[in-house]
């Protein structure tokens, strides 16, 4: 195992990442009482589809198979075991949609002038929640009225537009809050990031007070901030790179959920119809 978090590490993955293929490569040899060593394709899925039969999501079967294949074939450098095994199929489910008017509500209702600057920076940047932990108060540049996110979603850096609203916003904080150290929001201790936590519990209980029922979390905000951008008809490039999507697929995602968008597209219905009024005169 200390090898195998060794190639991890060496592969710099997230340590999340790292946490998540521990934990199942481990079960995986809990479940046959083996040491992976002695183990190959057949136990790999055969454990695959037991995993299938437990009814657990296709995210969970996702990390699963991607732990098992690294173990593989990186850290035994045996990646003919697992060259054949198909990979799981995941539904791409559409997210809830956050108007307008709801966006509005939320950030209105925050309460907590460190929790409303982090949902803010959710909805008026687009960034993810580890990205707003993470920020530091040097990042935050107000001459050029830009954000610094560094070491995003696949330790890439990139730009981000700073509203006049959300540098306001990010002022009453700081003014507010005196932060000491180099993180913007720190936890409790002072020396590390807030808690991914304790935003999600800010959030859930604004959407309590505002009644609202939709499943909405920090990341719905994101989704918010790049949907309306969307609607608002910038340039879908344009938000992959504030997004930092490596793929404009991942982008393009938004544009097929939007409403407006959807709302704007004439079906071919109204099109017959026209058709049949003028050939009728």
């Amino acid at each position: 195992w200390e090898r195998f978090t060794e190639d991890m590490t060496l592969r710099n993955f997230a340590p999340k990442t790292r946490v998540a293929y521990m934990s199942r490569a481990k079960r995986f040899a809990e479940y046959y009482g083996r040491s992976p060593r002695e183990m190959g394709e057949a136990e790999v899925r055969a454990y695959l589809l037991h995993l299938i039969d437990c009814k657990l999501s296709a995210s969970t079967l996702s990390v699963g198979l991607g732990a098992l294949r690294f173990l593989y074939a990186v850290t035994l450098g045996r990646p003919g075991e697992i060259a054949k095994i198909p990979v799981p199929k995941r539904p791409r489910l559409l997210p809830e949609i956050l108007s307008l008017d709801e966006a509005a509500l939320i950030l209105s209702r925050v309460r907590s002038v460190k929790h409303r600057a982090t949902l803010m920076l959710a909805y008026g940047a687009g960034l993810r929640i580890s990205e707003i932990r993470h920020l530091k108060i040097a990042d935050i540049d107000s001459k050029r009225m830009l954000i610094a996110v560094r070491g995003g979603k696949g330790y890439k850096d990139r730009l981000v537009m700073l509203s006049p609203r959300l540098l306001e916003v990010l002022r009453a904080y700081y003014k507010f809050a005196r932060p000491k150290g180099p993180y913007l929001f720190p936890g409790r201790d002072g020396e590390r990031p807030l808690s991914s936590n304790a935003i999600r519990s800010a959030l859930a209980q604004v959407l309590t007070e505002c009644g609202l029922k939709k499943h909405l979390t920090p990341h719905s905000l994101r989704h918010g901030f790049a949907t309306h951008l969307l609607e608002a008809g910038n340039d879908i490039r344009v938000i992959q790179r504030l997004l930092g999507h490596a793929s404009i697929q991942s982008t393009a995602h938004y544009a097929r959920v939007t409403p407006m968008y959807v709302a704007t597209i004439e079906s071919p219905l109204e099109l017959v119809e026209k058709r049949g009024a003028q050939t009728s005169k």
